[in-house]
């Protein structure tokens, strides 16, 4: 694991970023990756991970999850989601959280690399229905910065939330930055 974490942070490195990192992390998280706008973003994202280390599943559309590729996504800690229909998918990433110790879920809460007129509010009901923190990751590329900026408890108050959320990512932006979304929950 060492010598992945090293090779992350070379690459990383050798492109112009810089890994964040917080203090102290949660043992339980849902993590939010934002902003998602680009293709680059998931390869980014797999070397910040390796590069921290930072352990985590992370959510991706089922469509990406076809042969030849789905057995190396799994591998790489992805979890494929049905995003046409409803799936009981919150239910369940609930149960997983209460039977671990550790367990960390990221998301693009945009839900895709497209402008919407917000947020998807999975992640919020997850984090709230599990009692876990919300754990706010970024790939800021007009810093260079990618990684953990802030972990935040919700207070079950979306608009006062999702207010400070906006706040702890005023500023960053995405590789398009005129796709991401308003922090706000659709």
């Amino acid at each position: 694991m060492k010598l992945l974490q090293v090779l992350s942070r070379m690459i990383l490195r050798l492109f112009g970023w810089t890994l964040l990192d917080i203090p102290q992390r949660p043992p339980k998280s849902v993590v939010i990756a934002y902003p998602h706008t680009s293709n680059w973003d998931f390869p980014l994202a797999l070397l910040a991970l390796a590069g921290l280390p930072f352990q985590a599943q992370w959510v991706g559309k089922d469509t990406m999850f076809r042969w030849p590729f789905a057995g190396l996504l799994r591998l790489l800690g992805g979890v494929a989601v049905n995003r046409r229909e409803r799936t009981g998918f919150v239910d369940l990433v609930v149960d997983e959280f209460e039977s671990r110790n550790t367990f960390h879920l990221l998301i693009a809460a945009e839900g895709t690399r497209d402008r919407q007129e917000g947020w998807k509010s999975g992640f919020y009901r997850m984090a709230m229905a599990a009692n876990v923190p919300v754990l706010l990751s970024v790939m800021d590329y007009s810093r260079r910065e990618l990684g953990l900026l802030a972990v935040i408890d919700l207070s079950g108050d979306e608009t006062a939330d999702m207010e400070r959320i906006a706040t702890i990512y005023e500023g960053r932006k995405g590789h398009r930055h005129e796709l991401a979304s308003p922090i706000r929950l659709m």
